[in-house]
């Protein structure tokens, strides 16, 4: 068996393949970033496990994170999302979703992708970092920090440096596998 971070819960198969697949690859995908950056926004004082267990009706309920079709859903949608127990019905949290997306496009309009605002914070490379143990990694750091508060600038919902680094981590822009695991170091770079 290959030997992974320990944070992975190897009873889930979801929680595996998205440590093994998805998590730490180098992501530039601008649809994929912003339903990433949701997906940790839910996550706000829940487990890792809600979420991915519930991201295929978020996937539906936000038309597939088209980022424009949710910037332009109204209130009486977002609401309607309220009643939909297939998701995490949090109303703050839903209608971030919406901000989040009117925010996304406004990066978008002014560096051409979200993707090239986002990895400028890192010089266009994965930061790799030393981990001989998940739990003793911050939870958050002075560059989670620094995208925080301009992601708060620029009208970004439920960004705080905690979710901003989870999201960095999930996005590859920081590498914080744990040392002995298989996939540290191996990650599709830039």
């Amino acid at each position: 068996m290959p030997k992974r971070c320990g944070w992975v819960k190897m009873n889930n198969p979801l929680y595996v393949a998205y440590h093994d697949e998805e998590w730490g690859q180098p992501l530039h995908d601008d649809q994929a970033l912003f339903e990433l950056l949701c997906m940790e926004t839910y996550q706000a004082g829940l487990s890792w496990e809600t979420v991915l267990n519930k991201r295929q009706a978020f996937r539906e309920a936000f038309y597939g994170y088209q980022i424009k079709a949710v910037a332009e859903m109204t209130d009486t949608e977002l609401e309607a999302l309220l009643d939909n127990p297939a998701i995490i019905r949090n109303r703050a949290k839903i209608f971030a979703t919406r901000a989040n997306a009117q925010a996304f496009l406004q990066v978008q309009a002014e560096f051409g992708t979200f993707d090239a605002y986002l990895w400028s914070f890192v010089g266009g490379k994965t930061i790799v970092n030393d981990v001989p143990d998940y739990s003793q990694a911050p939870a958050k750091t002075a560059l989670s920090e620094k995208l925080s508060k301009d992601f708060k600038k620029r009208g970004f919902k439920f960004t705080g440096p905690v979710a901003v680094l989870s999201f960095l981590q999930a996005a590859g822009l920081v590498d914080d596998h744990e040392n002995d695991c298989e996939w540290k170091g191996k990650l599709n770079d830039v």
